[in-house]
């Protein structure tokens, strides 16, 4: 299971919401240049976490997005599920159609046991855990210039 980028994007757009501390929205323009992502892309992300309840939107000139609950009530998997959907952790590491126990992959049971792993990890991991985690530990959201 590999994160596909808009997954990546939006987990960070997520942890960035999380680290404002007021409850005002935040323009998706300042989230855009904070984690130096595409504007347009940025959008569609967002527009995908709004529509299954995670952010929410207001349009308009002090418009932008803002956590449609609090952070400890949102987990790495609800993103990785809305971005990516429930067959992240299904699918073959090696991205074989058809890949299961009666016809496996190389990687198949040592692959299993990593993403049922990742899967309770990520069911576990709050935005509001790893929020404080940067803070405590001075961690990073964007590239370093």
């Amino acid at each position: 299971m590999l994160l596909s980028k808009s997954c990546v994007y939006g987990i960070r757009s997520v942890i960035y919401l999380t680290m404002q501390h007021s409850q005002n929205f935040v323009q998706i323009k300042e989230i855009s240049e904070k984690l130096a992502i595409s504007f347009h892309f940025l959008t569609k992300i967002l527009q995908v976490l709004s529509q299954n309840g995670l952010i929410l939107s207001f349009k308009g000139p002090k418009g932008g997005v803002k956590l449609a609950k609090p952070p400890s009530e949102i987990f790495l998997f609800d993103v990785v599920i809305t971005l990516d959907g429930p067959d992240i952790f299904e699918e073959c590491i090696l991205g074989l159609p058809g890949c299961s126990k009666q016809e496996p992959c190389p990687m198949h049971s040592e692959w299993t046991l990593q993403r049922e792993g990742i899967k309770a990890n990520f069911k576990q991991t709050s935005f509001a855990y790893l929020a404080d985690k940067i803070r405590k530990e001075h961690l990073r959201l964007t590239d370093i210039s």
